[in-house]
């Protein structure tokens, strides 16, 4: 197909750049924005009993925005809010269907704090769903006992508790097929034949059902044959330079071959940049949109594993403790989960050959997010402690060699909720309890220098002390930041995104330089593959960004057809299939009109997702939208687009504002924007308004400001080098009695090069089916 390439710069929410000769609208990034706020779950009210239906959980908020309701650690919703004047507070609800629960469900509800764009969470609530019909099967398999030698004939006892009966219960060994178990009295029994088998240690598993394509598990049973399996231990490699790999692109690399020559290329490519060759990869194996590697894509997992292996790269598995959010893992209650994910990584090595096998375990459960870690009694660091020794304990237990190292800031050796924690029978640092039961950790130690009293170097100081007090050499593993991180509360100085990889690598180089020749360091690991790829030597005019292969061939068509939701009166939410592409999909492109079977161009793109999913927002009430998504590759190349799909909007109360007549220029060492705020019906400029926006490419300043009596507000970025690209997104506005229609805001230019007078615009994907 012929190769073809896109440049977007309009048709998103209304963003400026500026270049030296160049100003162009420029492609915006999602995210949050920013004041004091608190939230509740007031319904329903207490004593309230489901019986399986339809159930309206709700509360009210001031001074907070994108407001999510968490389900038993495992589910997350957007709800919908009701803000009558447009300010930010208001009532909220959500309509959960509680059929496929029963019992008590635990529900929390967090939103962003408009003012420091951080969570705001609200008191735990829990539920009472009588709906036996919904309740999943408890599993456990009370025989053999771990640790046990056996030989011969074994009997595997499964017992089984549920409200309705149990039709059937399977086991399966070392991951291999579900085989059905004989009932026996109150108990169920599977005869293992242990011959043959040597001194291994096996998984038992069992599951049992109690209606269609629904199913309970058991925890692991680690049973020893004979000696069972005592890998032996081996001195911890240096991981430099490592790198993790977060979903979509993990599941790029195990579904689409083609992806693993474009990782091949990259990690390899030490001349762009003169950076280090990438050894080390922290591979994420999470569930994500249907797919869940360590249960159903076992095979490319196997294969991708060999690859690397054959290329001379290490690969640990990348968990985030099996809830959602991730910090929940924490929690003693659903410690079970972060131990079940664990349990999943080692049954997969047990059951692989040599060459398939992980050569690690990178956990990522941060339980600092939660506000119980400000708690006084230090409970939720101890839970956390707990958890990782349970998951450690699991490892032990079924004797496999498998280096055990969490992601940890790195802080938890200097800041209060990190001092004096007590577990174990001691007081430490909590870095320091973590280790001491771990073979390596991974600080993200992220900061956009080298040098200073918050610089990376000093960072990490105190752990490589206390590594080499314990003796761990290469266990501190030095993280730092590339992803773009200003729509959130953090600074942008935690992140390399704005200085580019020059940068990058001259204060890495100073990194090395101080601890080289420590035998604790154990290297650098960069976050993220994604951001990491994209990230240029500068932001602008000259600077140079990483070539992927050549390729001349479009991506395919995404698989199925998109599903299609308006949410609320300015949302709709698109979801699909993946695409695949000899090399790599870069993004998908998202096309949005109003105009039933439009053919779509550059300036119809409403946006770039990186994932199967994609939220329009900002746009009109009572509105029907149509969409056509097609993939495109990292060379440009586009595929072909999908059927339309078409939802309508809510209506609404509040008036639509937005944004027009932006520019940017210098202002000394640093750059301003200009931009106006109109009604969108009438063209009237509002006086008053509040705009929040951030600085993009070379800048990441979170900034705000009011609007005068023209309309117009004037906010400026943080020092900027002379002649490096920037841009400026509005990212929320308020006015009482109005909301951000940011989807149609104006725009006065796409890419002018003022050096050439040539506009240019980007070409039609290709068509096909």
């Amino acid at each position: 197909m012929k190769k073809q390439h896109l440049r977007v710069y309009s048709g998103f929410r209304l963003a400026m750049v500026l270049l030296i000769g160049m100003i162009f609208v420029g492609i915006p990034f999602p995210g949050k924005a920013g004041a004091a706020g608190s939230i509740s779950l007031d319904a329903p009210g207490g004593g309230y009993v489901s019986d399986g239906g339809m159930v309206e959980i709700g509360g009210s908020y001031t001074d907070l925005y994108d407001i999510r309701l968490y389900v038993n650690g495992t589910s997350q919703y957007e709800v919908l809010l009701n803000d009558p004047d447009g300010d930010d507070s208001g009532t909220w609800s959500y309509m959960l269907d509680t059929s496929s629960y029963n019992g008590t469900v635990e529900l929390v509800v967090r939103g962003l704090d408009t003012s420091t764009r951080y969570g705001v969470w609200g008191a735990p609530a829990t539920l009472t769903v009588d709906n036996p019909a919904g309740a999943v099967p408890v599993v456990t398999i009370t025989g053999p006992s771990e640790g046990v030698p056996l030989s011969g004939q074994v009997e595997v006892t499964i017992e089984t508790s549920s409200p309705i009966p149990v039709s059937m219960v399977e086991v399966r060994m070392n991951r291999g097929p579900w085989q059905q178990a004989t009932e026996q009295g109150s108990a169920y029994v599977f005869v293992l034949d242990t011959a043959g088998m040597g001194d291994r240690t096996v998984s038992l598993e069992a599951r049992a059902t109690n209606a269609p394509e629904r199913y309970g598990y058991s925890p692991t049973v680690y049973a020893q044959v004979g000696n069972g399996t005592n890998e032996p231990s081996v001195p911890l490699p240096n991981q430099d330079r490592a790198m993790w790999i977060w979903e979509p692109e993990s599941y790029k690399l195990l579904l689409n071959p083609g992806s693993r020559q474009v990782l091949e290329s990259f990690i390899t490519d030490t001349q762009t940049f003169g950076q280090d060759p990438v050894q080390t990869l922290y591979l994420a194996v999470g569930k994500y949109a249907g797919y869940n590697a360590l249960e159903e894509q076992v095979d490319e997992l196997r294969s991708f594993l060999s690859w690397a292996h054959s290329k001379n790269l290490q690969v640990h598995a990348l968990i985030a403790g099996g809830t959602s959010p991730a910090y929940m893992g924490a929690y003693e209650k659903y410690h079970s989960h972060a131990v079940r994910e664990m349990e999943q990584v080692i049954n997969y090595n047990l059951a692989a050959a040599d060459a398939e096998k992980f050569d690690g375990i990178n956990v990522d459960i941060e339980p600092y997010i939660s506000p119980d870690f400000r708690d006084p009694s230090r409970f939720l660091q101890q839970e956390y402690l707990d958890v990782l020794q349970k998951m450690i304990d699991r490892r032990d237990m079924a004797g496999i060699r498998l280096p055990f190292g969490p992601a940890v800031p790195k802080w938890y050796d200097t800041s209060d909720q990190g001092a004096n924690i007590v577990w174990n029978g001691s007081s430490k640092w909590l870095s320091e309890h973590v280790q001491d039961i771990s073979d390596y950790i991974s600080i993200m130690d992220y900061r956009d220098t080298a040098d200073g009293s918050a610089g990376i170097i000093a960072g990490a100081a105190g752990e490589l002390a206390y590594a080499d007090q314990i003796g761990k050499p290469n266990s501190v593993v030095i993280g730092v930041e590339t992803l773009d991180i200003a729509n959130s509360g953090d600074p942008e100085t935690i992140t390399f995104w704005e200085e580019g990889r020059s940068h990058m690598e001259a204060e890495l180089d100073k990194v090395y330089t101080a601890y080289g020749q420590n035998s604790a360091f154990g290297g650098i690991a960069v976050h993220h593959y994604d951001s990491y790829r994209a990230l240029p030597s500068y932001w602008g005019p000259g600077g140079t960004h990483w070539i992927a292969p050549d390729d001349q061939e479009a991506p395919s068509a995404l698989a199925g057809i998109p599903s299609i939701e308006a949410t609320s009166y300015q949302t709709i939410q698109l979801n699909y299939g993946m695409a695949s592409d000899n090399m790599e999909v870069e993004r998908y492109l998202i096309y949005r009109s109003t105009v039933q079977g439009f053919m779509p161009a550059a300036s119809d793109i409403a946006g770039l997702a990186r994932g199967l999913n994609y939220q329009d927002k900002g746009l009109l009430p009572d509105t029907t939208y149509y969409y056509r998504i097609a993939a495109r590759d990292l060379q440009g190349n586009i595929g072909p687009l999908t059927d339309e799909v078409s939802a309508t909007t809510e209506s609404t109360t509040l008036k639509p504002l937005i944004v027009s007549d932006m520019n940017l220029v210098y202002s000394g060492s640093a750059v301003s924007v200009t931009l106006k705020v109109r009604d969108y019906d009438t063209g009237a400029v509002l006086t008053g308004a509040k705009v929040e926006g951030r600085f993009t490419y070379s800048a990441g300043r979170y900034t705000s400001g009011i609007t005068g009596a023209d309309g117009n507000v004037t906010l400026g970025s943080e020092a900027v080098i002379p002649g490096r690209q920037v841009g400026f997104e509005p990212r929320r506005i308020r006015y009482n009695g109005y909301y951000y229609a940011s989807r149609h805001d104006l725009s006065h230019a796409t890419l002018l090069m003022q050096n050439s007078g040539h506009e240019e615009s980007g070409e039609q994907p290709s068509e096909g089916g």
